[in-house]
């Protein structure tokens, strides 16, 4: 895989997350939701960004064995 493209996948994941985040500090930033709640939807966040991470690894080291 080329090196542009692993830095446009890197740029574009960080983005998303990034993003996501923001919503989520300016919902509790604007009292939509309570600190709380925040906090379980940033653990969550985090959660599912690992946990997709793991799945891609493991799914790309599956693929070498073939």
């Amino acid at each position: 895989m080329p090196k542009n493209r692993t830095l446009k996948i890197a740029a574009g994941i960080a983005a998303s997350f990034i993003g996501l985040a923001g919503t989520i500090i300016f919902l509790a930033a604007a009292k939509i939701i309570s600190l709380g709640v925040a906090i379980l939807m940033f653990v969550a966040l985090v959660g599912m960004y690992v946990g997709f991470g793991i799945l891609i690894a493991v799914y790309r080291l599956i693929g070498k064995l073939d």
